[in-house]
């Protein structure tokens, strides 16, 4: 197959966009196809992106239209269930701040700021099937309509369509023991320093920081066995799931005041907390996964979205360099050891969120936990081979 010229991006969330922006960059024309009628409005609660995630998304010329949504948090603070502070970390010097905002907010701001440079977003097409001929692949959509370029591109998340006209007998998304709530507390006797995210581990864990307007954000999990599915979850009024919050964290530094601040209206569900557990096929033919379609790990990781940016970039490298076959190859090489690395690390913390670890749960050196992830940087201009990722070190190149 020769180099590609054009490629249909299935997904318009946050892999989507930006696998389109960097294509673009690398001089192919891509079309993105998203199911929902709209940038997806309203969807999910809140989520962090890393250092690593905005320089990957400096390089497509998007990281000032995500700082413009988000909040800088630079620091981090471990402590457990008492109150004790167990480490610190301000942050890499010379990275910029992990940003904390609505997940409704980047989708936004990506999909925004594609359309300004060009990308053309189509709402309301939801994939069903995809062939392939020796000149390139047909996209067939639910409303009758199809679509053909060069390759076809699953950006379509953790319940991907293209994952199984990949590979129909490929894994979906496993269920990581708790189910994921957040909200907004009014902050009173709670100490929560301005750009500053904190971690407390206790019979289970909860996550905060402060908002510009004075109020906490926090983040809480409450284990279960049984998996309920988000429209199960939803059905429950939020008032009877904040109290069984408050039962689970009483007792616990912060938790049982931030949850006592709450009210049930500034509740947010999240659902059941999911991973991809390992894929094994990222492509077939003209057709290749990116971000969560491939590798979703757990919100414990903190990585999802910066992940996913990441994996678009460097897609979008090997498609300049190479032709289809050997680019998908080479991107899976340079890919696989790095998100599997930290969707086993999210698998770990999991346990500690389902009470599973201890009050002092053990932990390495902040410096060293965020080093492998935050310092990581993918060299553009750096041409890809066909043996590229071969090393095995996860770096790009």
């Amino acid at each position: 197959m020769s180099k590609v010229t054009s490629a249909l991006v299935i997904g318009g969330g946050i892999a989507g966009p930006v696998t389109a922006l960097a294509l673009a960059r690398a001089g192919i024309r891509a079309t993105v196809y998203e199911a929902r009628d709209s940038a997806a409005a309203g969807v999910g609660a809140m989520l962090s992106l890393a250092p690593n995630g905005l320089d990957a998304l400096r390089i497509v010329g998007a990281d000032e239209a995500v700082r413009a949504v988000g909040q800088p948090v630079p620091g981090v603070v471990m402590a457990d269930g008492a109150g004790n502070r167990l480490a610190e970390f301000g942050g890499f010097p010379g990275l910029p701040p992990t940003l904390a905002m609505p997940r409704a907010a980047l989708f936004r701001a990506l999909a925004d700021h594609a359309t300004a440079a060009g990308v053309r977003i189509d709402h309301g097409r939801r994939l069903v099937r995809a062939e392939e001929t020796s000149e390139g692949v047909t996209a067939t959509f639910a409303d009758g309509t199809t679509a053909t370029a060069d390759v076809l591109i699953g950006a379509d998340g953790i319940r991907s369509t293209v994952r199984t006209l990949i590979d129909p007998g490929a894994p979906g998304p496993e269920y990581g023991g708790v189910l994921s709530f957040g909200g907004y507390a009014d902050g009173g006797g709670v100490r929560a320093e301005p750009g500053v995210m904190y971690f407390a581990f206790g019979r289970t864990f909860i996550g905060y920081w402060r908002l510009p307007d004075g109020r906490v954000c926090w983040f809480a999990s409450l284990p279960r066995t049984e998996p309920l599915s988000y429209a199960e979850v939803v059905r429950v009024p939020a008032a009877d799931w904040l109290a069984r919050l408050r039962d689970l964290y009483a007792g616990h530094v912060p938790g049982e005041k931030l949850l006592a601040g709450t009210d049930p209206i500034d509740v947010m569900i999240t659902g059941p907390m999911e991973r991809m557990p390992s894929v094994p096929r990222w492509h077939r033919g003209r057709m290749v996964l990116v971000g969560d379609a491939a590798h979703a790990p757990s919100s414990s990781s903190g990585q999802g979205a910066s992940l996913a940016v990441e994996s678009a970039v460097e897609l979008a490298r090997c498609l300049r360099d190479l032709p289809p076959a050997e680019a998908f190859a080479a991107f899976e090489r340079l890919r696989r050891p790095r998100v599997e690395m930290v969707g086993g690390d999210a698998a770990a913390k999991n346990k500690a969120k389902a009470g599973q670890a201890g009050d002092r749960p053990a932990m390495p050196a902040p410096e060293q936990m965020f080093a492998p992830v935050h310092l990581h940087h993918i060299d553009w201009d750096a041409p890809v081979t066909a043996q590229a990722g071969e090393d095995r070190t996860g770096k790009s190149g």
